[in-house]
């Protein structure tokens, strides 16, 4: 027997296998509490019962004396309000002299809205050009002037614009063959609402201007810059790039421009001396001197009401731009 006959072979060990991995527990799913739907309106409701107590009381009232005849007699007792129906929206609308307020109320506001927008993008897009400190100083600049109060603002304006102490007047005078000294900007209705077409651009400017610095830097560079790779030059990267990316905020910033320019009241009011004539009366001032100047409480409620009717228009139009663009997104 040899040698290798009489050796025991070593046993190897079986290899180990490896674990199987542990089974992984699928999560149930949550279903729906019975309280989510609820959930929402629950949240708004601090806001919506604020919303009810600030503006309830005053709408309904609104809504209830421009279907009465309510003067000064009734607002003393002496007589009892009594309802007339339609009669105060039929003289109303049946009044020339009112449909001329209207033009002029959206021939203002469609400037306001439309310089505001202009120069507030531009003023955007020159800051995103410019250094750190530049675009500080720029922002400090613009919350404080967006910070000033209207009537503060609006007392500026009136000196710089005095036919006797305005600076402007002053200022433009020192040019060759321009004589302004003396020159009264409120003596004609354009060049008065154009003077407060600027006060009103010039305290809505800010807001728009910091809204679209913003919007901007949400913009992705990559985009950007294969336009320019494709051969778009700045206007076409602004166009096909830039605009369609902030479209919401533009929507968004002019719907909330066309309204509080259509409500334009303090400016006017203030800078006329508290007795707006006839060429520069807007839909606020001219309810307010129904109301209060020639005391048809009625009348200048029905005017009021028809104000609110129209700016709801123009709500509406903003809702459906923004239902488009989620549906669009």
């Amino acid at each position: 027997m040899s040698a290798a006959e009489t050796t025991t072979p070593a046993k190897v060990p079986p290899p180990r296998q490896a674990p199987p991995p542990p089974a992984v527990a699928k999560k149930p799913r949550r279903g729906r509490t019975s309280g989510g739907a609820g959930t929402p309106w629950l949240l708004l409701a601090p806001c919506l019962l604020i919303l009810a107590l600030v503006m309830g009381y005053p709408l309904v009232r609104l809504v209830t004396l421009s279907f009465q005849k309510f003067g000064q007699s009734q607002l003393w007792g002496f007589q009892p309000a009594e309802s007339v129906g339609f009669d105060n929206f039929t003289g109303v609308l049946g009044d020339s002299e009112f449909w001329a307020v209207v033009v002029r109320t959206i021939v203002f506001a469609a400037g306001c809205v439309i310089f505001t927008m202009v120069i507030g993008m531009l003023i955007a897009l020159l800051l995103q050009r410019v250094s750190g400190w530049v675009k500080t100083l720029v922002n400090i600049a613009l919350v404080a002037s967006w910070g000033m109060p209207i009537i503060v603002a609006t007392t500026v304006f009136k000196w710089l614009f005095d036919a006797d102490y305005g600076i402007l007047n002053a200022l433009l005078s020192k040019l060759p063959g321009v004589e302004m000294v003396g020159h009264n900007w409120f003596a004609s209705g354009p060049q008065g609402l154009a003077v407060i077409m600027l006060l009103v651009v010039w305290g809505a400017v800010p807001f728009v201007v910091i809204t679209l610095s913003a919007g901007l830097t949400q913009v992705p560079a990559e985009l950007e810059e294969a336009a320019r790779l494709d051969g778009a030059g700045a206007w076409g990267v602004f166009r096909y790039v830039t605009l369609p990316i902030l479209k919401p905020i533009i929507v968004m910033l002019t719907t909330l421009s066309v309204i509080w320019d259509m409500g334009v009241f303090p400016q006017v009011f203030v800078m006329r001396n508290g007795h707006p004539e006839a060429e520069f009366q807007l839909l606020t001032t001219y309810s307010y001197d129904r109301a209060f100047v020639v005391n048809d409480y009625a009348q200048g409620s029905a005017i009021a009401l028809l104000t609110v009717l129209l700016l709801l228009g123009v709500v509406a139009v903003y809702m459906r731009q923004m239902l488009k663009i989620g549906e669009v997104e």
